[in-house]
């Protein structure tokens, strides 16, 4: 039997990794998670650490981008933690992502890219967040060993 191999050793795609980070039991490309959540899962337009920001199929990105939130910097920014996004197949972690919603709804994003030293320019259309299950009165933590300190985002 083969020992799983640390997250920085896989390619991973966006959704998988959402999954297994979140929690979230969803399948297929990501641009469909929104559509699978309902009825299953809260969704909104304001950020949790834990939930997922599902984007929605744009340009190159033909079947959409799911991220997890890992942190609230303010109401029209936060960090997620993701996968295959701006180095194929890997892990990247805490990385900005700005609401640039004319109504601060969510549903226009820009995210960072390393190479620039800013978010990109590209405006990126997003559903919303799709919110982790969670028990009542509980406090979970996902993590994720991605070689460096790993994801920790404690749902409240």
């Amino acid at each position: 039997m083969a020992a799983a191999a640390p997250a920085q050793a896989q390619f991973w795609q966006c959704a998988p990794f959402a999954r297994m980070v979140s929690g979230i039991d969803l399948y297929g490309n990501a641009g469909s998670w929104w559509a699978q959540a309902e009825g299953r899962f809260a969704r909104g337009s304001r950020p949790e650490a834990g939930s997922v920001l599902v984007m929605k199929p744009h340009g190159r990105m033909r079947v959409g981008h799911v991220a997890v939130v890992s942190r609230i910097v303010s109401a029209r920014e936060i960090t997620v933690t993701h996968a295959n996004w701006s180095r194929p197949g890997q892990v990247e972690q805490d990385v900005r992502v700005v609401d640039v919603s004319p109504a601060g709804d969510w549903s226009q994003v820009k995210v960072w890219y390393a190479s620039l030293g800013d978010v990109g320019s590209t405006v990126y259309p997003a559903h919303g967040f799709v919110h982790a299950p969670r028990a009542a009165g509980a406090v979970q933590v996902a993590q994720a060993d991605t070689g460096g300190a790993g994801l920790r985002a404690a749902l409240r």
